[in-house]
């Protein structure tokens, strides 16, 4: 329907607070113009209505296009008993919620991070005072407190320092008599100066800070830890340990597809999805696979509080944190893909969207609802279009325009093609 001209790259210029831009302004004004082509349409349906859209309600073909076949059924978490897994920035954020859910699927997870309640909790964001016990103890107590068999082990660690990645390992490899079924790398820092509005900064100003920050830990802690998790991962895939098919994740986001917040952060999530793709060529024929995993909006702690600061909606260009992803979300992925042999095979290598996956295998957020993936229009249109719509127009869309988003997906060459928008 939309030139890729007009959509590519769009939405993450958005979400990082660039006031509108040119292709924004485009993009609104053709949205505007087809619903103003649909308003005789909706007039001959007998809707009326305010703005010349009509607000009594959508023709039914809209409704039918819109709606749900049917509601996805409660979670219940897959079986992974006997399974070893190791979580690293499992102290909060989307390494928490990781290791919590495969924890309550029966894993016995590493809870690796570098906060501790002995030596303190280390962060470059604010967390609020509700956020008090960050640490690889909180997590593995919060594990070992779900029903099931799910064990927490907390290991202090930080995935910057080459010598704690290894030795982690070493531990899992005496302990679990070599067995690793699962490797999250979820750990990634900014430096603490270019933790605000600096964060978008021009990547000459930023220099190498920025750059050994999110590479630092974020790519090359990845990639030695999945070096060090390799050998483990092997012999359990031949049996060793437990006997399946060991599963690597990287978390990555959709800053490897489109331009997100700055050069270096987009130049390292590439480099995360990469990594995946690549060693997934040299793992295959070991029985191990790989995913780059992309989680969406998510309601980390640190978002939280910014949100309680009242500072997100300047910082995020207006998104609704109520309607993001719990960190549990990503979890629920992670475990559905380990339960499924014939699925990660499949997925190997590629870049896994958690609202996708759920959306393709049926399964809820921890709250029970389904959030969009962020290149759905679902997302986008109410995040970004609409906005700037009833802000020209000076009036709101009917909520039947609203309401019945229908979740289509923009081609990954869409999203991400083409360069960034440039602002007003």
């Amino acid at each position: 329907m939309f030139p890729p001209s007009l959509l590519s790259g769009y939405a993450f210029l958005s979400f990082v607070g660039v006031p509108t831009t040119n292709l924004l302004t485009m993009v609104s004004k053709l949205v505007a113009a087809l619903l103003h082509l649909l308003a005789p349409a909706v007039a001959s349906f007998g809707l009326g209505g305010r703005t010349g859209l009509g607000a009594g309600g959508p023709p039914a073909a809209l409704t039918r296009l819109c709606m749900s076949s049917s509601p996805p059924p409660p979670w219940t978490p897959p079986d992974l008993s006997g399974r070893v897994a190791v979580v690293t920035g499992a102290t909060r954020g989307i390494g928490k919620g990781i290791a919590l859910e495969l924890g309550a699927a029966g894993c016995t997870v590493y809870v690796a991070g570098r906060s501790s309640r002995k030596s303190g909790m280390s962060s470059e964001r604010p967390l609020g005072e509700e956020f008090t016990d960050c640490t690889v103890e909180g997590t593995a107590e919060e594990i070992d407190a779900l029903p099931g068999p799910g064990r927490g082990v907390p290991a202090k660690m930080d995935a910057g320092d080459d010598r704690q990645v290894s030795a982690l390992l070493e531990k899992v490899r005496e302990e679990q008599g070599g067995q690793l079924d699962c490797i999250v790398c979820s750990a990634f820092t900014t430096p603490p100066e270019l933790n605000d509005a600096s964060f978008r900064d021009d990547f000459w100003k930023q220099g190498a800070p920025m750059w050994d920050a999110c590479h630092g830990v974020g790519l090359r802690g990845a990639y030695l830890a999945c070096c060090g998790a390799a050998p483990l991962m092997i012999e359990t895939a031949a049996g060793g340990g437990g006997g399946s098919r060991p599963l690597m994740v990287l978390i990555s986001s959709f800053g490897g597809k489109s331009y997100t917040f700055n050069v270096a952060y987009g130049v390292g999530k590439a480099g995360a999805d990469r990594l995946a793709s690549d060693m997934a060529v040299q793992l295959s024929e070991h029985g191990v696979d790989t995913v780059s995993l992309y989680p969406g909006l998510v309601q980390t702690e640190g978002n939280v509080e910014m949100d309680r600061r009242g500072e997100w909606e300047a910082a995020s260009g207006g998104l609704d944190l109520s309607t993001g992803e719990t960190p549990r979300f990503s979890g629920r992925a992670v475990a559905r893909l380990l339960s499924d042999p014939d699925r990660m095979r499949e997925q190997s290598g590629k870049v896994v969207v958690v609202a996708e996956l759920a959306k393709e295998d049926g399964f809820t957020d921890s709250d029970g609802r389904s959030p969009p993936s962020i290149r759905s229009l679902k997302f986008i249109l109410p995040n970004f279009v609409f906005p700037q719509i009833e802000k020209e127009s000076g009036a709101p869309l009917p909520a039947w325009i609203t309401d019945n988003v229908p979740d289509i997906l923009l081609l990954w060459s869409v999203f991400s093609g083409g360069p960034p928008p440039t602002s007003d």
